[in-house]
C-alpha cells in the first residue's frame, strides 16, 4: 500500500521559505518528555527545542562568562587578581550556604 502525501503547494511553500526543517531523530521517551513540557509551556515542540538551545551555554560561552565574573570579582571584592585560594574559598562558602553552616562561627 503507497501513501501519497498531499500539501497545498500555496501553504507548503510560501513556510518553506522562511523555515529550514531539520529532522532529529530521538528515543520514543524523549520525543515524549519534549511533547510534555511543550504542552505545559504551551508552545509548540519547535519552540521548545529552540528555547533549550537558546538558554545552555556552549563551551566558550561559558569561559566568557567565567572570565567576566572573575574580572567583576577582582574589580569590586579583591585587592588583587583571583586565585584558585579564592575559588576554593567561594566554594566552600557556597556548600556552607547549601549544607545551612553559612552562619556559624569556625
Amino acid at each position: 500500500m503507497t501513501i501519497a502525501l498531499v500539501r497545498p503547494e500555496t501553504v507548503y511553500r510560501r513556510y518553506t521559505v522562511y523555515m529550514a526543517d531539520t529532522t532529529i531523530k530521538v528515543d520514543t521517551a524523549v520525543r515524549d518528555r519534549l511533547q510534555e513540557l511543550a504542552r505545559e509551556r504551551g508552545i509548540t515542540m519547535r519552540e521548545l527545542v529552540a528555547q533549550l538551545a537558546g538558554a545552555t551555554p556552549t563551551k566558550e560561552e561559558l569561559a566568557q562568562r567565567r572570565e567576566e565574573t572573575k574580572a567583576y570579582i577582582e574589580q569590586h571584592f579583591l585587592d588583587g587578581p583571583y586565585t584558585e585560594e579564592d575559588a576554593k574559598a567561594g566554594e566552600q562558602l557556597w556548600a556552607d550556604i547549601v549544607s545551612g553552616k553559612a552562619g556559624e562561627v569556625r
